[in-house]
């Protein structure tokens, strides 16, 4: 029995209220699922929304795992807290006191699936300034997670992190997926100016071939086709609008279809998201964050689904933030929580 894995995020934000509503519209979807999280997170929401969803809480993920099956009503929590408090939860204000609570059930999350206790983790949204005054290092969720998994390989190996080198972070690639697109980052979460810095040959090829892996081994395509995304307008105007394309973009794409991916030379940006372009690709490898995420939210806001790439497990994750302004109100849509679960699934039927 395969059993899947949910983080609230942000105690204060809307993810407690898209897992109620989630579990409220389609029950059945959250079918062997498992909330990591205080049950007195989702306890508190329902009370707020006027929701009467029984919320059984679990010390250990066996126990959570085991009344799972019997598919009684409501929803489980596991809460890896044990005795320690989560803090006070106020909704729509986040609490630095909440913070470490929120690090504690991700990270155990991910520990789980790295130990084959659960078949995949599905993450709710994160308020990343609260975290970082707990001193959370890492850009966002998709960072913390490669990190994560990359110090489990490294402890499999009998090898400390800080000898193996902190390159073996970097192997992941966050991806968006829609009905009608999929973006892949170069770049994750970085100011514009440190883009192309951040750029280069090696790091553009990894990408590359980490997305054609896992959407062979993942989504099941035989032979995925990739578009490349330039960096500068007119993919660069041969140089005249700046050299990213012909000294890194490029080559990384020959290298990438030497070894029999087939990925185009960078196109320009501002055509290859039309609608007769991008139906000829399974996936746009873009150089930066907004690049990938303006054009995909534009077309599929409230239902793509934010996929890692790379890592040993499969997370998936909505496409919002926490909207701390719009905490218990019946505009709260969950559609991307059910996406996210939906692709895990998936996902999980295709891989194994």
């Amino acid at each position: 029995m395969r059993h899947f894995l949910i983080t609230a995020g942000e105690p204060a934000g809307i993810g407690s209220d898209c897992i109620l509503r989630a579990y409220a519209t389609q029950p059945d979807a959250l079918q062997q699922c498992i909330i990591v999280a205080p049950a007195c997170w989702l306890q508190d929401r329902a009370k707020l929304i006027g929701m009467h969803i029984p919320v059984t809480e679990f010390g250990n993920i066996e126990d959570a795992k085991v009344d799972a099956v019997s598919n009684a009503a409501g929803l489980r929590c596991w809460n890896p807290l044990g005795s320690e408090s989560s803090g006070p939860v106020t909704a729509g204000k986040p609490a630095p006191e909440t913070a470490q609570a929120v690090i504690r059930c991700i990270e155990m999350a991910a520990q789980a699936c790295l130990n084959g206790d659960a078949a995949a983790l599905v993450t709710g949204p994160i308020e990343k300034a609260v975290l970082r005054s707990a001193g959370f290092t890492f850009p966002g969720h998709t960072e913390f997670l490669a990190y994560l998994a990359a110090q489990h390989t490294l402890s499999q190996a009998k090898t400390s992190f800080s000898e193996a080198g902190a390159e073996d972070q970097s192997h992941f690639v966050m991806m968006l997926a829609s009905e009608h697109m999929r973006v892949a980052l170069l770049t994750t979460h970085l100011a514009i100016r440190d883009v192309p810095d951040a750029l280069g040959v090696d790091e553009t090829l990894k990408c590359m071939q980490i997305v054609e892996h896992d959407l062979r081994s993942r989504f099941g395509i035989i032979t995925p086709r990739l578009a490349l995304c330039a960096l500068n307008p007119h993919a660069g105007e041969q140089g005249h609008f700046g050299r990213e394309e012909i000294d890194i973009l490029a080559p990384a794409a020959a290298q990438a279809r030497s070894q029999g991916i087939q990925v185009t030379d960078p196109l320009p940006a501002d055509t290859v998201f039309s609608a007769a372009v991008r139906s000829q690709y399974d996936a746009m490898i873009c150089c930066y964050h907004d690049q990938a995420l303006i054009p995909l939210k534009t077309l599929s806001f409230g239902e793509a689904v934010n996929v890692t790439l790379g890592l040993p497990f499969i997370r998936t994750s909505v496409d919002h933030g926490t909207a701390l302004d719009r905490v218990g109100q019946s505009s709260v849509s969950c559609s991307s929580l059910l996406a996210a679960i939906k692709m895990a699934r998936q996902m999980g039927d295709l891989s194994r």
